[in-house]
């Protein structure tokens, strides 16, 4: 049996990201709202089932094995998705039922997001990061 590492190589999180910026763009220059719905369905697969049909699209496309990528933490990842899917679900259900300011401001947020993502910093991980030690300084108090 083969030991697989539990990461993700990080150019199938850029690949993701990527993704979803470009969805998001399409979105604003075509008015076509569906297209918003293909990154939250492969995110909601990732989730829900941890098949991201973007990720494995692109696995076709590395050309060295898994362990000499840089590997993103798949827990992480998992809570960047979860971020990327609510902004996702927000935009499009307001650009269904007409809350157009709202559409905007929840897709600017993930495309934002992911673009800072692809050149380098993470906003989902400094906000896990963040909430991991509120955590952790709420339960330190607690017990003193």
């Amino acid at each position: 049996m083969q030991n697989v590492p539990k990461g993700i190589p990080r150019p199938l999180v850029k690949t993701n990201q990527a993704f979803i910026v470009i969805s998001v763009i399409l979105t604003w220059l075509t008015g076509q709202h569906w297209i918003l719905a293909l990154p939250l369905l492969a995110g909601l697969l990732g989730l829900l089932f941890g098949y991201n049909p973007i990720i494995k699209l692109a696995a076709r496309f590395l050309t060295k094995e898994r362990s000499h990528y840089v590997l993103e933490d798949w827990s992480q990842q998992q809570f960047n998705q979860s971020i990327a899917v609510f902004c996702l679900a927000g935009g499009l259900i307001s650009f269904i039922v007409g809350w157009t300011i709202a559409a905007y401001i929840f897709t600017a947020l993930v495309a934002v997001a992911a673009t800072v993502a692809i050149l380098g910093f993470c906003i989902g991980c400094f906000i896990h990061y963040q909430w991991r030690m509120y955590n952790y300084r709420r339960k330190q108090s607690s017990t003193n």
